[in-house]
C-alpha cells in the first residue's frame, strides 16, 4: 500500500483545509518545495499535490493556455514546477483540471499522472479521452463525496449522483484507479472512512486510493486489511502536518 504525503497549495503556500473549507484554513510553510523534499526525505514514495486555487475555480473558467492561468493560480504552477525539479520521486496532481490543454500542461510539467474530478461528474467524454490519449496508468479520477454523493469544484457543489455510481461509470470510460475522499472527515482527523472505502473497491473492482480524516497508525493497519480488496494507497495529509503520526512509521505499516 503506498502512503502519499499530501501538499495542499494555495496561492503559492502549503496550507490544509478542514472539510475543504477555504475559510477553515491553516498555512503550514511558505515552502512547499522544501516540504516536498522533506516528504521524499522521509522515505515517500510518491507525493499528492493539490491546486486548491484551480479546484476551486469555476467549471466555466477558461483553458489553461500559456502557463500563467491554471485558473489564476500562477503561483501554484510554478511551485508545481519546481517540486518536480526538486524531487526523484513520482507526483500525482489534481485541482482545476477541466480542458484538454490543462492535462496537458500538467503532464509536460513532468508529473506522473493526473487526478480528475469535476469533469468526471460534468464532462465525462473528456475523461475518456484523456485515458485513451495518455493510458489510465496516468489518468486518475477524484471521487469526493459528502453523505455519499460526489461532490465537484472544490467540494463547493453536490451531485445527485452517489460515489459508487460514479466509480462505476468512469470505470466504463477505462479508468481504473480512483482518488475516494470523506469530505466530513477530511483534515477533522476523526478517523478515515475504511468500510467506505472498502466497500467502494469491492463494488466497483477498481483500485482505490483512500483519503480523509486518517489520524493514526491504526488507521493505516485497518486500511491494510482492506488492500486485498482494491486499496491501493492512502494520502495522509493533516496528521503529519500536526505530528499526529511519522511518515517512516506510516510507511513501514503501509508496507
Amino acid at each position: 500500500m503506498i502512503v502519499f504525503p499530501a501538499i495542499d497549495l494555495r496561492q503559492g503556500k502549503c496550507v490544509r483545509l478542514r472539510q475543504g473549507r477555504p475559510e477553515a484554513e491553516t498555512v503550514f510553510s511558505d515552502d512547499p518545495v522544501a516540504m516536498a523534499k522533506h516528504w521524499a526525505s522521509q522515505g515517500a514514495g510518491w507525493l499528492h499535490v493539490v491546486n486548491l486555487d484551480g479546484a476551486f475555480g469555476q467549471a466555466s473558467s477558461p483553458p489553461l493556455g500559456p502557463p500563467q492561468l491554471w485558473g489564476g493560480s500562477s503561483k501554484n504552477l510554478r511551485v508545481v514546477g519546481d517540486i518536480v525539479a526538486a524531487v526523484g520521486i513520482p507526483i500525482q496532481f489534481g485541482g482545476g483540471l477541466r480542458t484538454m490543454a490543462d492535462i496537458e500542461e500538467a503532464l509536460e510539467l513532468g508529473l506522473t499522472r493526473v487526478v480528475l474530478g469535476t469533469v468526471a461528474v460534468k464532462e465525462p467524454s473528456l475523461v475518456a479521452e484523456a485515458v485513451q490519449r495518455f493510458g489510465a496508468e496516468r489518468i486518475v479520477v477524484g471521487i469526493d463525496a459528502r453523505k455519499g454523493k460526489a461532490a465537484t469544484h472544490g467540494w463547493q457543489e453536490v451531485s445527485s449522483m452517489t460515489a459508487t455510481e460514479l466509480a462505476l461509470r468512469v470505470r466504463e470510460l477505462g479508468v481504473e484507479r480512483v482518488v475516494y475522499t470523506d469530505i466530513v472527515r477530511d483534515g477533522m482527523l476523526s478517523g478515515v472512512n475504511v468500510e467506505a472505502t472498502g466497500e467502494l473497491a469491492q463494488r466497483t473492482g477498481l483500485k482505490i486510493i483512500a483519503s480523509g480524516g486518517v489520524s493514526s497508525l491504526d488507521d493505516l493497519r485497518r486500511l491494510k486489511e482492506a488492500e486485498a480488496s482494491g486499496v491501493e494507497g492512502v494520502i495522509i495529509g493533516q496528521a503529519l502536518y500536526s505530528g499526529e503520526l511519522e511518515l517512516r512509521e506510516a510507511i513501514e505499516i503501509a508496507r
